[in-house]
């Protein structure tokens, strides 16, 4: 069991991202360094660099026996079929010394993992955060140009091969724009150390999900989506092949609904016996169990929720095809489909508002969601009888 808070850093070239772990380190996290990783593992004499060579030809190796960097960039720059292969060389090996400087860490620490093509290589899924440094493409031309001695036409080239805003956008929890002063962007992060990332490696070691967060419902946020997604893909990565689907479900799964402001997910597995072995892997990915599975559980559900604070949520881990799992997808679907049950949920639940509630990991994970769909299930019935409705018909996302 790893007991460290991963943090995913990530941020184009010239964005700032080595201002920010630098920040980082000092205010106490762990550094792996991916690019430097990169040079150690294909230095003079590692299986790395012979492998390279394998690939590429003895001319990738300078006279000195270290690999020649700028000859193997010329290379595969432009070459997309080149790229893939000297990635699929380096990119494991990286992630195998990664992983061992994590296992190093101590019990309590935040582990930044500086990685410029977290989004590119596709491994954004595997931190319980990930944090993207930003800046428009003009003042990270000017840093190139200005600070490395880049010609503008070099510049504009690097930034055009890496993954775009919007990519990064997709993948971020946090993002950081870096397009003002020093000052403002060393300010931000260290509001992000102090009231995220050292609450949220609390929670984590602890096993705990986040205590507090906001009460009553909030105007619907396009951004709830977007937001799911991420933590789709981060439970499914953790779940593995006991996964049998993340679905985005609850209030926020219905566009134009007001809603507290929790993403309710839904991870599908065979059986409980299966939601008790995943219960680990998911707490490692930030969603630590708060109601366990029993195997006498007729809905074959077992609870989590987020223990980062910055981001409430809860999952629950149902038994595919099982009623709590089968009535999860139609509520939702239901709710998407018919603009009066909306309308009647909205009002119960601005008046279920009022009332008192406790913690968040205490009554959220008592099922409080849950109870209040139990009220409209009879209605959603009646919907799915004479629409013809089945779960397998059901789309996470729908067009908005």
């Amino acid at each position: 069991m790893i007991d460290v808070l991963r943090v995913g850093l990530t941020g184009g070239i010239g964005s700032g991202k080595s201002t920010v772990s630098r920040r980082l380190v000092e205010l106490g996290a762990v550094l792996v360094d991916a690019d430097r990783i990169a040079r150690e593992v294909v230095a003079a004499g590692t299986e790395g660099l012979a492998a390279v060579v394998e690939a590429f030809g003895e001319e990738v190796v300078g006279p000195d026996g270290e690999m020649d960097r700028p000859k193997v960039a010329s290379l595969v720059f432009g070459d997309p079929e080149a790229r893939r292969t000297l990635n699929g060389i380096v990119h494991p090996l990286v992630g195998k010394r990664a992983a061992e400087l994590v296992a190093e860490a101590g019990p309590d620490a935040v582990v930044v993992q500086d990685s410029p093509l977290l989004v590119e290589s596709g491994i954004a899924a595997a931190s319980p955060l990930v944090v993207v440094v930003h800046a428009d493409a003009e003042v990270r031309v000017s840093r190139l140009v200005g600070s490395r001695g880049m010609s503008e036409e070099d510049a504009r080239a690097r930034i055009a091969a890496q993954a775009t805003d919007e990519q990064r956008r997709a993948a971020a929890d946090v993002w950081l724009d870096n397009n003002g002063s020093p000052d403002a962007l060393t300010a931000a992060v260290d509001a992000l150390w102090h009231e995220r990332l050292l609450p949220f490696e609390e929670n984590l070691r602890l096993r705990r999900p986040a205590r507090g967060g906001a009460r009553g419902l909030v105007d619907p946020d396009g951004s709830w989506p977007a937001q799911a997604s991420r933590l789709r893909s981060r439970i499914a990565a953790a779940a593995g092949e006991k996964s049998l689907g993340v679905a985005h479900v609850g209030p926020t799964a219905v566009p134009g609904l007001p809603a507290e402001d929790v993403i309710d997910l839904q991870l599908a597995v065979a059986s409980v016996e299966d939601a008790v072995t995943v219960a680990d892997a998911l707490a490692e990915a930030g969603f630590p169990a708060c109601v366990p599975s029993t195997q006498d559980d007729p809905r074959g559900t077992c609870r989590h929720a987020s223990a980062d604070p910055g981001r409430p949520a809860l999952l629950h881990v149902r038994v595919h095809g099982s009623s709590g799992w089968r009535q999860a997808l139609l509520v939702r679907d239901w709710l998407r489909a018919d603009a009066t049950a909306r309308a009647e949920l909205l009002a119960a639940g601005r008046a279920g508002a009022a009332e008192p509630a406790g913690e968040q990991g205490a009554s959220r994970c008592a099922g409080r969601t849950e109870a209040r769909s139990e009220t409209v299930l009879p209605s959603a019935e009646r919907w799915a009888e004479e629409t013809g409705w089945s779960p397998e018909d059901a789309t996470d996302e729908p067009d908005h």
